[in-house]
């Protein structure tokens, strides 16, 4: 009886552990996504101010369209999955949302744990980073990123680029992709007064402000994938932790039970004993 008590107390323990670790994890998750969704809203400001910069110095009615047109040519694929484990079902839904296998020359990685879980299923990309465990690490990634698709651009492996990344919607984490390259010069707003004077040629400009826009635009999809992330490891340790609670309160309820059998077993004995005892006399 007492190597059950011993066994159940320390099983409790392990359990109290474990919940700690879960605890902690949740704590660090929930922080990082605070972090990445403050960090977006100073993202979209500054896209903004390029856009409209760029809007600025194209001028009232020069806006072209980037329509590509019946043939777009190869389309690229930049995926943003998980990087740690422990966040549920968040790279296979990204995987799944890319439909036929890609052409491995068209696809763009981000994401150690998605990298595996897509080497797994015979996709190996063209190119694939870590996310960073931290939001300041994001503008270094995406200057490699950028490097890469423009490096796949010259060489003509790719015309466009979609992105498929995970993000809130209506508070449930939802799978999107969009378009980020070409740049669709005709969703820029309208500009406010004349055309400013400007030193350089208007399409030099308009190269270089598409770039840190694009730069932008990739900075701001590697948020909110780093925010999602960390929101499904939040609701993933909040269901671990309620397991765990479910766990400790059984075995807690068997420790007490044992106890109680103990005491009753040792009083048994001790009445069986006096009892022994009297006759003997």
């Amino acid at each position: 009886m007492t190597e059950r008590l011993a066994d159940i107390s320390a099983r409790i323990d392990g359990i109290r552990q474990l919940g700690a670790v879960v605890n902690a994890m949740k704590g660090i998750a929930a922080a990082r996504a605070r972090v990445a969704r403050t960090q977006i809203d100073a993202v979209d400001s500054y896209a903004a101010t390029i856009a409209a910069a760029m809007a600025s110095a194209l001028g009232p009615g020069t806006k072209p369209s980037e329509d590509p047109g019946p043939d777009p040519g190869k389309t690229g694929l930049l995926a943003f999955c998980a990087e740690q484990g422990f966040a549920g079902a968040f790279s296979e839904r990204v995987l799944d949302s890319i439909g036929a296998k890609p052409d491995p020359e068209t696809l763009f990685l981000i994401g150690t744990r998605g990298i595996g879980i897509a080497a797994a299923r015979g996709l190996l990309p063209v190119w694939s980073a870590a996310m960073p465990s931290h939001t300041a690490g994001i503008p270094k990634l995406a200057d490699r990123a950028t490097r890469a698709i423009y490096h796949a651009v010259g060489t003509g492996r790719i015309d466009r680029l979609d992105v498929v990344f995970t993000s809130l919607v209506a508070g449930r984490p939802t799978v999107a992709r969009q378009t980020l390259f070409p740049i669709d010069l005709s969703d820029l707003p309208a500009p406010v007064g004349e055309r400013p004077l400007m030193q350089i040629p208007v399409d030099a400009l308009i190269d270089r402000l598409g770039a840190d826009y694009f730069h932008a635009l990739v900075c701001r999809t590697a948020l909110h994938a780093f925010a999602a992330e960390n929101e499904a490891r939040m609701e993933a340790m909040a269901a671990a932790g309620s397991q765990i609670a479910r766990e400790l309160e059984t075995f807690e309820a068997t420790l007490r039970r044992v106890r109680q059998e103990a005491i009753t077993e040792e009083i048994i004995e001790l009445g069986t004993g006096a009892a022994a005892a009297h006759d003997a006399r």
